[in-house]
């Protein structure tokens, strides 16, 4: 597998019409590192595997491991409160405020309206500044009910270690994950990113009209890495190298409503989910036209990062995946979901109605013939970058429904369900989205 995977990852860059991807494995011993394409289709530069890639939301788990640190090192616990580390926070509900843990955070628990994207600034005060901006943050859900995906409780933690360390999250980071793992070509600030090849991301086959985040969000979403050393820092999580225990971040902490997108649960930081009897842990990162996935399985040792700078990009690293695991593990990906062979006879009417939080309202709608569509628009600072999509909405069953935006060949899942309060929420892309009218 490992000498024909350069140029099967070339076909399938062609395939799902992604410019440039690069891909490293770690299994039975060996580093194994493939590059194709391009990484900017303006100036032609080539993918190499030293390239770096923005990462996404893989952050994510390294700033949960790093707040793992200070929990083994005694200066907090998942369950301390996070007023009891940062007094000034606050968000819009008190309750919340004075409740809500490093454990809500880390594993999307809180229900904190969690996709506020602002720009504060490029100075060392902008995490600051973002969790002041904090305060005026409602709830998608009550406290530690649900999971809800939380960029905004990250970039929280990101401070919390900031304030336990006296330093920027940027050289906590260094000093806590890279500088032990001898990691050469991780960087999160651009002025870093730009001593190497670095990858731009591109929207329908075009660049990207900016290259990266806002720097507030680093906490959540701004590492820059090869994939070689994502790996390495995956392994460090099976072999050791940060942390005392780091199973206890595979521990789960939530059931995610919808299972069919990422994985079943949620653990510190990672998603756990199971393939052919193996637990698979793992993280996926999206960027302004920017996609990165990391997966380990503890029981093999096996781990893989994959990097892709546009195009299908989704469907890309899973069929990278499907083809990649079964020949290393013998393990199968879940496929996505499919329709179901006869089509369900669901009344899709009391589904209808608007679903908001930050940066995002879903609309579903019922037409003249009985059947369902979707509106999904982007709201907020980013809504200029994303115009909004339509796709048929199809039932399952009574709770599962499957759309297919445009440009894409797989169904994407949206699972309806209700709290005790009776709330009725959709979920999708990880996210709890409430109905507001």
């Amino acid at each position: 597998m490992a000498g024909a995977m350069g140029q099967r990852l070339a076909e399938l860059i062609a395939e799902y019409e992604v410019p440039g991807s690069a891909l490293a494995y770690w299994h039975q011993g060996e580093l194994h590192e493939f590059a194709a394409g391009t990484l900017n289709a303006d100036t032609g530069v080539e993918a190499t595997t030293d390239a770096l890639y923005q990462i996404g939301s893989v952050t994510k788990v390294w700033t949960a491991t790093l707040i793992m640190q200070q929990v083994e090192q005694g200066r907090l616990t998942l369950d301390t409160p996070v007023i009891e580390v940062l007094p000034e926070f606050k968000v819009a509900d008190p309750e919340v405020t004075a409740n809500v843990t490093i454990r809500h955070l880390l594993s999307h628990t809180s229900g904190i309206d969690g996709d506020q994207f602002i720009d504060t600034g490029r100075g060392d005060d902008c995490v600051e500044k973002y969790v002041a901006a904090c305060a005026t943050l409602a709830q998608n859900h009550p406290l530690g009910v649900t999971q809800s995906y939380c960029n905004s409780g990250f970039v929280i933690a990101g401070r919390v270690l900031e304030r336990l360390t006296g330093k920027r999250w940027d050289d906590v980071l260094r000093e806590g994950i890279c500088e032990p793992l001898g990691l050469t070509h991780t960087w999160t600030l651009p002025e870093d990113v730009l001593r190497f090849r670095a990858a731009m991301g591109h929207e329908d086959g075009r660049t990207a009209p900016v290259w990266g985040l806002m720097r507030s969000m680093g906490p959540a979403g701004m590492i820059c890495a090869r994939p070689a050393d994502v790996v390495a820092f995956g392994r460090a999580h099976l072999e050791g190298g940060l942390l005392e225990n780091p199973a206890a971040m595979w521990e789960p902490q939530v059931d995610i409503p919808d299972p069919y997108t990422l994985g079943k649960q949620w653990g510190i930081g990672w998603i756990i989910d199971e393939w052919s009897g193996h637990k698979v842990i793992s993280h996926a990162g999206n960027t302004i036209g920017q996609h990165a996935v990391l997966w380990a399985v503890p029981d093999t040792g096996t781990v893989v990062c994959v990097t892709a700078n546009g195009g299908r990009s989704g469907e890309f690293t899973r069929a990278v995946a499907t083809e990649l695991f079964a020949e290393l593990d013998g393990l199968t990906v879940p496929p996505a979901p499919s329709l179901p062979e006869t089509p369900a006879d669901v009344d899709v009417a009391p589904y209808a109605g608007v679903y908001e939080r930050a940066g995002a309202r879903i609309t579903v709608s019922v037409l003249d013939d009985g059947k369902a569509r979707l509106r999904l628009e982007t709201t907020g600072e980013l809504a200029a970058l994303k115009e909004p999509e339509e796709a048929d909405f199809v039932p399952v069953d009574e709770n599962l429904f499957l759309f297919r935006l445009p440009g894409t060949r797989d169904w994407m899942a949206a699972v309806f369900f209700e709290l005790a309060d009776g709330t009725r929420y959709v979920h999708m892309g990880a996210r709890a989205t409430p109905k507001v009218g």
